[in-house]
């Protein structure tokens, strides 16, 4: 039985580098391209696989050549593809990355495909694995009606529970109930809080009002500013470990990744924050998502 549990999508990443970002209507001429695994949920099962976790990872994909990209994906990493629900009615998920290859900003369209039909009747069998978790980590890629079921679920069985608030949209106050960890970045802070995240004492006030929304424990992560925890008691603040960012994309994934694997060990939050942070900040070191989750031994 693996003491986590990650439900969420995968989708293939076509990643294309240039020298900036196009504007709408602007064609540039990039100098790379990449397609490979990503998905908010699959980076972060592979984030947590590489550093030695025992993961279950719940997702939906097509029968088609992105959906064997996933498998193939999975089985490298050692993670079981048994939890994953294969439609031959549905595609495969695809996301179209543009990178600045100067900063490493992106700008990401996702089509979630297969896993934006899945219901609650489809999941039974995975239900009972996330009761038998010791953590159970989400995000907001999949339908709200069957992530906010598997959080419940995951609660009422005794699970820490995690939602990494991402992408960003409307969910009701029942999802607060069933929230231990709540780790949106700083531009999902934003959408949640009203507040506009510039600084330490910025992150303190949307943190404390997260907190009053019921939420137990909160991680704003302010990129390359580093991170900032709230659990209405105790604070933390960590800076950005320095290192030479090629991309972004999934530094969001490979943090949620590491802190998990983190609480999984009972680390404490101090050193289970101290260890995402590092995940988070080896994973901009390299082109692309899943691909670019570290092992343990980068870690170290």
């Amino acid at each position: 039985m693996s003491d986590i549990s990650v439900l969420g999508i995968f989708v293939a990443d076509i990643s294309f580098s240039g020298s900036k970002i196009p504007a709408v209507g602007e064609t540039i001429l990039g100098n790379k391209y990449n397609v490979g695994p990503g998905g908010k949920g699959c980076n972060q099962a592979i984030a947590i696989a590489r550093l030695g976790g025992k993961i279950n990872f719940i997702s939906k994909i097509g029968k088609d050549a992105y959906g064997q990209l996933a498998l193939k994906t999975l089985e490298k990493n050692k993670i079981s593809t048994e939890n994953i629900i294969q439609d031959s009615n549905q595609q495969t998920g695809v996301a179209g990355i543009l990178v600045d290859q100067n900063t490493g900003k992106n700008a990401i369209n996702v089509i979630v495909g297969a896993p934006s039909s899945l219901k609650i009747n489809e999941i039974e069998k995975q239900i009972n694995l996330i009761k038998h978790s010791k953590i159970f980590l989400t995000q907001l890629e999949v339908p709200k009606d069957v992530t906010l079921y598997c959080l419940k679920t995951a609660k009422e069985n005794g699970c820490l529970t995690i939602l990494n608030p991402a992408p960003a949209s409307e969910i009701t106050k029942e999802f607060y109930n069933y929230i231990d960890y709540f780790t949106p970045n700083e531009t999902e802070a934003e959408f949640y809080t009203g507040i506009k995240i510039t600084n330490e004492k910025d992150a303190k006030q949307a943190a404390d009002k997260l907190i009053n929304l019921g939420i137990k424990k909160t991680i704003i992560t302010l990129g390359e500013k580093g991170l900032f925890y709230s659990d209405g008691k105790e604070e933390i603040y960590l800076k950005a470990n320095k290192v030479k960012t090629i991309d972004t994309t999934g530094a969001g994934d490979a943090f949620n990744g590491g802190l998990v694997y983190g609480l999984s060990k009972e680390k404490p939050i101090k050193e289970c924050l101290e260890l995402a942070n590092k995940v988070a900040g080896i994973s901009t070191t390299k082109l692309g998502a899943g691909d670019a989750m570290p092992f343990l031994k980068d870690i170290n």
